[in-house]
């Protein structure tokens, strides 16, 4: 393994090349076909399948357990489908039961079941973040994929084996999935120049929307035509089949990357070669409790998966129960958003790299000025939903334009912890998971309780509570970020510990 003073050396002897300085600039220019971009679709379709195998079971669920209705009959407004028609889907839906087996689970099973995912989810993200940070994150990230795609694939024999099989499954899973999630953020800070760093991060971070609108709009479609273990046979291989493109494809840095050009590989070292991004086994932590910057950091993530976490839970709840849609156009509106958000998150990465490298402007105030229009506008779109709801266009166009608007905080707050200590990237990320999961777990909770104490203000309360906790956020980020490396994230700091 290489020191931090081999790689500098080595960082230095490249960018002292005149040749290879030249040849930067050509690889720079290269865009998307570069390795490095190659690279970010790769993670964007691990993040596809890790979102996917995430939401599988509450969409499969429903067909899963006895006493589950059929589809829903057409509007009054429809034409009602001749006898046959609905003698043939009868048929179809007791072959369907015949191959696909129902389980007598009561509800609070089955919030168990899909709550699992979740046990082991809270103490894995700062320890797999240390460890991709330490030792690198391609055997981190495709061991955790490869893991969770498997147990997906086993998910249908333990129902028939039992409740307690299937949640041991789901724990596991949660723990392979932050593997994913926390780790891939290591390699960044040996991949992506800091001028790239929002497009690439963005780029990659995209597949969790992809997946989730994927899954929104077909799993529901193969419960019925198909049965739900294909819900499962079908994500879980296609996240094996990822994991076969991972492993020969994916290396920790450009220097040991057997395809790459030395031109991009010149692009990439000179690039960094200001930064400080080799990690230790020590971790500077009273430095990092003093650290505002860092703490601005962890109360935006706080925040801003407060808002993601309900309207990821409950827009499909949302559009069912208040717009009274029918099951078949439940699935498609839900995942309209999330769309609309996977393209909205790459073009703000591609727009914040584009007004740094012009240098338009300062990297901190690139970082405030989307994280403010993220968070001030997806809020107040929210607000007037309570009272647009008698217009099904108007409010799906306010749910698609937050989703939209809130995407933009990616290439904001939710990536600034790159810039102020990439030596301890992959540590700091795990540590922002946690309070993204912890956020993510009382949210919906608050969200479920409002809506039970009042059907009808209940969510005007929730849009209102997710609004000033994401402003509160916002506030204290503009108040305290910065984007600058901080001093207890450089290696002189090391000495003193």
């Amino acid at each position: 393994m290489s020191t931090g003073t081999d790689t500098k050396v080595t960082g230095r002897d490249i960018c002292n090349d005149s040749h290879l300085n030249m040849a930067q600039g050509e690889s720079s220019k290269k865009g998307f076909c570069s390795v490095r971009h190659g690279l970010a679709f790769i993670l964007q379709l691990c993040n596809f399948s890790v979102y996917t195998q995430q939401m599988n079971l509450s969409i499969a669920i429903t067909a899963m357990v006895n006493g589950t209705t059929a589809p829903s009959q057409p509007n009054a407004s429809t034409e009602r489908p001749p006898t046959g028609s609905q003698d043939h889907w009868n048929v179809t839906l007791r072959e369907l039961k015949a191959v696909a087996p129902a389980y007598d689970w009561t509800p609070e099973i089955q919030g168990i079941l899909l709550s699992s995912l979740s046990y082991g989810s809270f103490l894995a993200p700062i320890p797999t973040g240390y460890v991709a940070g330490v030792f690198g994150a391609k055997y981190v990230v495709g061991v955790g994929l490869l893991i969770s795609s498997v147990l997906t694939l086993f998910i249908p024999l333990a129902a028939d084996a039992g409740v307690a099989l299937v949640i041991v499954l789901r724990v596991i899973q949660g723990v392979a999935q932050v593997m994913v999630l926390t780790g891939q953020y290591s390699i960044w800070v040996k991949w992506a120049p800091p001028l790239e760093r929002s497009q690439l991060t963005t780029l990659a971070g995209s597949g969790s929307m992809l997946g989730t609108f994927v899954v929104l709009l077909v799993g529901g479609l193969l419960c019925q035509t198909m049965g739900w273990p294909y819900v499962f046979y079908i994500f879980g291989g296609i996240g094996c089949a990822c994991c076969l493109v991972w492993f020969p494809l994916v290396y920790d840095d450009p220097g040991t990357h057997p395809f790459i050009s030395t031109a991009e590989k010149s692009h990439i070292v000179c690039s960094l070669a200001q930064e400080d991004c080799v990690p230790g086994w020590s971790l500077p932590i009273k430095a990092m409790i003093k650290s505002l910057p860092l703490w601005a950091i962890v109360v935006s993530y706080f925040c801003e998966y407060w808002l993601f976490s309900t309207i990821m839970a409950y827009t499909p709840t949302y559009i069912s129960s208040v717009l009274q849609a029918n099951v078949r156009d439940s699935g498609l509106l839900s995942a309209l958003p999330f769309v609309v958000g996977c393209v909205c998150i790459i073009l703000g990465g591609l727009l914040a790299d584009f007004l740094l490298s012009r240098k338009l402007l300062r990297l901190i105030t690139i970082r405030k000025l989307f994280t403010a229009v993220g968070v001030l506008v997806s809020s107040g779109i929210l607000l007037p939903l309570p009272w647009v709801r008698s217009s099904l266009s108007t409010t799906m166009a306010f749910l698609v334009l937050s989703a939209a608007f809130s995407s933009l905080c990616e290439a904001g707050a939710l990536v600034n912890f790159l810039d102020i200590a990439p030596r301890y990237a992959g540590f700091l990320k795990g540590l922002l998971q946690v309070f993204a999961h912890i956020s993510g777990a009382i949210a919906p909770t608050a969200a479920g309780f409002f809506i039970s104490q009042d059907s009808e203000f209940g969510w005007r309360n929730v849009f209102f509570l997710a609004a000033v906790i994401d402003i509160f956020g916002l506030v204290i980020y503009l108040i305290f970020g910065r984007a600058e490396v901080q001093d207890w994230a450089k290696e002189q700091m090391l000495s003193h510990l």
